[in-house]
């Protein structure tokens, strides 16, 4: 199926994403408008400690007006490689640095209507570097056995969709923890 975007304007541009409206012809050689939220991409992390604990963090997302327990995560700042990103994110979230990243995965958190692109990280070796967070942003630290971590997975407790799919990247290598 061949799409072709034809032009794009930007509607709203905000700190985190823009919205912009897409005039695309169809395959059928029709014309329509969709609308696509523009974010830079970003970087989830699933850090284990030495104890095979996971390192989450708890914080109040205004999209479900609740706390929710994620993975640590982080936006791509203009420029930025995804590693660089999550050395940075790791330390401002979690307060560890790691002295191993590995990529486990990439995808797209909702292309029907974003291009948020994201990294997946697992960080090991961890060790005490925190950096200054980021001043609106309110985070609970928390470290969960990985089993169990797993175990709330399957029973629905975890409500995050970046932190479900970053868990399945690492479920291999989480079982051997």
């Amino acid at each position: 199926m061949k799409f072709e975007i034809l032009d794009r304007k930007t509607a709203f541009s905000g700190r985190a994403f823009s919205v912009q409206q897409l005039n695309v012809r169809t395959p059928d050689d029709r014309m329509h408008v969709f609308d696509l939220v523009h974010h830079p991409g970003a970087v989830v992390l699933v850090p284990v400690d030495d104890a095979g604990r996971i390192l989450f963090v708890r914080q109040f997302r205004v999209g479900s007006n609740s706390d929710l327990l994620e993975l640590p995560a982080g936006t791509l700042n203009p420029g930025e490689p995804p590693e660089e990103c999550a050395a940075r994110e790791i330390r401002e979230e979690t307060g560890y640095a790691a002295r191993e990243l590995q990529k486990i995965g990439s995808f797209y958190l909702t292309p029907g209507y974003s291009d948020e692109f994201l990294h997946i990280f697992l960080a090991r070796g961890l060790y005490p570097a925190p950096l200054q967070g980021d001043a609106d942003e309110f985070i609970q630290p928390e470290a969960i056995p990985a089993d169990e971590v797993l175990a709330q997975a399957r029973r629905g407790e975890l409500n995050d969709g970046k932190t479900l799919a970053a868990l399945l990247l690492a479920m291999d290598r989480l079982k051997k923890v």
